[in-house]
């Protein structure tokens, strides 16, 4: 439950420019896809995907850390990684089926980008269901492990000599692709109204400076 009084107290602090921005970003948010990144070893690569899911409206990033440690470059991320839930995956050995047992039980088909002849061509792809794109190191791609659980391969078609993208441009022509389509169809994409409050409230305190301070100030005076 959202503290409506301290919420007031804090909205104080915030131009009426700034809380009705949220309010715009919120209602473009979607839990519809979200994006893994599975051992993702360049920090500018992982901070562009952020980067990216924030500009489409992807609210959701899962960092499978099996070998690297996931870190984010401001600098590259631009600050976007305030905004976004990130859900890293490190604690364990098997933490790539850790990962992809939690989305499976929120519903998600999980999707590999790959090169395989299998795979679905970006143009055709069914957006109806909620779906998670898997992005594989910068090298070997997605692990045997994720191509044994996904429910399918998605392909980006290219027609140079070059038989890859940089994870980065990859995530970015994706999900450009299906949000755009997303947006376009009847499908209920946007947050509940619980969520939509619960990330306004987080956004909210991350806007104010020593919030915490402020918060006990709050506190002290209900005494």
């Amino acid at each position: 439950m959202i503290d409506e009084k301290l919420l007031a107290y804090f909205e104080a602090y915030l131009t009426d420019k700034r809380k009705a921005t949220f309010k715009k970003v919120l209602e473009n948010r979607t839990r519809h896809f979200t994006v893994v990144l599975e051992d993702i070893y360049q920090p500018h690569n992982a901070s562009a995907v952020v980067r990216t899911c924030d500009i489409f409206g992807v609210q959701d990033v899962h960092s499978i850390e099996n070998r690297y440690s996931n870190t984010v470059s401001r600098h590259v991320a631009k600050g976007s990684q305030k905004w976004l839930n990130q859900y890293r995956y490190r604690e364990d050995g098997d933490n790539t089926k850790i990962c992809l047992d939690a989305l499976k039980e929120k519903g998600y088909q999980l999707i590999a980008t790959s090169p395989h002849n299998e795979s679905c061509l970006l143009q055709d792809f069914d957006i109806n269901k909620k779906t998670a794109f898997i992005l594989g190191a910068e090298a070997e791609g997605v692990s045997d492990i994720v191509k044994s659980q996904a429910d399918g391969f998605l392909k980006i078609p290219m027609v140079g000599f070059t038989e890859s993208l940089n994870i980065s441009v990859a995530a970015a022509i994706i999900l450009q692709s299906v949000t755009t389509k997303l947006r376009n169809s009847k499908i209920d994409w946007q947050l509940s109204t619980k969520e939509k409050e619960i990330l306004y409230f987080d956004w909210v305190k991350k806007t104010i400076k020593n919030v915490d301070k402020i918060e006990q100030h709050y506190n002290s005076n209900l005494k």
